[in-house]
């Protein structure tokens, strides 16, 4: 466990970990699950590695690494409008370097780690239970890609925790997407401060709180908006309605709709 990096070898992988590597110049990391034989699952929009389903796919898939356009012989085709698939290790890296996320680091390393989407307050199921998720989705699929509801960090936490968000109109469990959120939210919530002051190092140091304090609370060990569902019950729910599938739109803006949302 490093404080300023999660970077791993390839020979201390095992089966169940939740792996990922940085794109587009450290701007988005893509994340999936290693399930061993050199083989990870991972989540995408439509089978591409980088995509978010909105405007912001035009600098991700620009400044992501190079990817060889020969057809690798050991990876599983995506079906079309499928967004689970499995790859190797090489192509899931796609030129980048491993990193593992981690569990149930303390408070103080989740803040000490700035950037979101690196690690969780929430602990890990066993690993032959994070697999065999994984491998179901694979089969049956995980709803709609959405960069902020519903993308490759939600699916490899969810593969880890069974953990799921819930509820209409918040964010999902990535904790990317939460840093994406927090930054602008601490920058609006601090200005006020400049009404009573023109210490910079107030506001910065305001504004830093904000930030740590939405990661805090957005992380998926501490919601409340989330519920314990197994990979069977979920693809039922997606199949029978009682989870609402929303494709988002290509827009500026994120998709309101929420892609996973539970109904009683």
């Amino acid at each position: 466990m490093g404080l300023l990096s999660n970077r791993v070898q390839r020979e201390s992988l095992k089966p169940g970990d939740h792996i990922y590597s940085w794109r587009a110049a450290y701007i988005y990391a893509h994340h999936g699950i290693y399930v061993g034989d050199d083989k990870v699952i991972h989540f995408t929009r439509r089978g591409q590695e980088v995509g978010t389903g909105t405007v912001l796919d035009v600098l991700l898939i620009s400044s992501g690494p190079a990817r060889s356009h020969q057809p690798c012989s050991t990876c599983t085709p995506p079906e079309e409008g499928q967004g689970v698939m499995s790859s190797c290790l090489n192509c899931f890296l796609s030129g980048g370097v491993l990193y593992r996320f981690e569990y149930a680091v303390t408070p103080a390393l989740f803040l000490a780690k700035a950037r979101g989407g690196t690690c969780t307050l929430a602990v890990s199921d066993p690993d032959d239970a994070v697999v065999h998720r994984a491998k179901y989705l694979l089969e049956n699929g995980f709803g709609c890609y959405n960069l902020f509801k519903n993308n490759c960090e939600d699916f490899a936490i969810y593969c880890k925790t069974g953990l799921l968000v819930v509820e209409q109109g918040t964010l999902g469990q990535s904790g990317q997407a939460v840093s994406i959120i927090g930054g602008p939210l601490a920058a609006v919530l601090s200005t006020p401060l400049r009404l009573v002051t023109t210490n910079v190092y107030g506001m910065a140091a305001t504004a830093v709180a904000v930030y740590c304090a939405s990661r805090y609370v957005g992380d998926i060990g501490m919601r409340k908006d989330v519920v314990k569902i197994s990979a069977e019950d979920l693809t039922r729910r997606l199949a029978t309605g009682l989870l609402q599938v929303v494709e988002p739109q290509i827009s500026a803006t994120p998709a309101r709709g929420s892609p996973l949302l539970l109904t009683q």
